[in-house]
């Protein structure tokens, strides 16, 4: 998958999960303890986590891939 495509899906899954949200903050009053846990739970981390992501997951790969060349020094035998 090109790297294009996905930030699109991260963003699309971003603008989406904050529809509900908006919902939440614009809802009558007497409506948001029924938005609340789903709000708490599902729609706010996964929006800081596709957030995250879409800022700083350049750093986060760059510290996998660095992390896994390591582990495979470490792991093969020196002969």
């Amino acid at each position: 998958m090109k790297d294009a495509t996905k930030r699109s899906i991260l963003r699309w899954i971003h603008i989406i999960l904050a529809i509900p949200i908006l919902g939440y903050i614009y809802s009558p009053f007497e409506q948001i303890p029924n938005y609340a846990p789903a709000t708490r739970f599902v729609f706010v981390p996964v929006i800081v986590l596709s957030g995250l992501w879409m800022w700083k997951g350049h750093v986060l790969r760059l510290l996998i891939s660095k992390r896994s060349t390591k582990q495979d020094v470490a792991v093969k035998p020196l002969a």
